[in-house]
């Protein structure tokens, strides 16, 4: 992704606090305790981070380390502790890649981004499963309209797929632009979405044959 061209919105990150039910998991000294686990899909497993009452990331092994290493500058003092299905996250992503697209909907997230980010983020959530919108058009619903490389650059800093769906973004060509967890997971989810139609290539590398 380029970077954010000059007429781009420019917002000041907000310092991090916690949810109330992620504060009352926390130690005394100020450690914020969040939770993980690994859901197995078609595309790979995925690392959940949870907090008392919202998804905080959820990443395909591709961006697992970049994901994790994002958390200490959301969470500081943060402690990362296993714990099956949190919140019933776990569940509901299976339920998605069985088909039940509305699996993820009532999910709440936790995501830290800038103001920007955030409205873009929100914005996302109300792009269906089965349909597709670009950058620009995006950009144009949130009043921005020259900014759909701002749009772009805060979609690659989703920290939430498919809760947050960035994977329903194209270009304005109609084409697939970058993803975090990989062109072919995009085009995976988009066929499996009805958006796309499916194709051979696409199954055979989830496969991985």
């Amino acid at each position: 992704m380029a970077c954010v061209c000059s007429h781009a919105p420019v917002a000041r990150r907000r310092r991090h606090r916690p949810h109330a039910s992620a504060i009352g998991e926390s130690c005394a000294a100020g450690v914020t305790v969040l939770w993980v686990d690994h859901v197995r899909s078609p595309l790979g497993t995925l690392t959940i981070v949870a907090a008392g009452d919202a998804l905080c990331a959820l990443a395909f092994p591709v961006a697992r380390s970049r994901m994790l290493a994002r958390i200490p500058s959301r969470f500081p003092g943060v402690v990362l502790k296993r714990r099956r299905d949190p919140n019933g996250y776990a569940t509901q992503v299976q339920a998605y890649f069985s088909g039940d697209f509305e699996a993820l909907d009532g999910i709440a997230v936790d995501c830290g981004g800038t103001s920007f980010e955030e409205q873009v983020w929100k914005a996302l959530r109300k792009v269906r499963a089965g349909a597709t919108m670009t950058y620009r058009e995006l950009a144009e619903i949130l009043r921005r309209p020259r900014a759909a490389r701002a749009v772009g650059l805060a979609n690659a800093r989703n920290p939430v797929s498919l809760v947050v769906p960035c994977h329903r973004m194209i270009g304005t060509d109609g084409h697939l632009r970058g993803y975090a967890g990989g062109i072919w997971r995009k085009r995976w989810l988009l066929e499996h979405e009805g958006a796309l139609a499916p194709s051979a290539r696409t199954r055979r590398h989830a496969r991985g044959d």
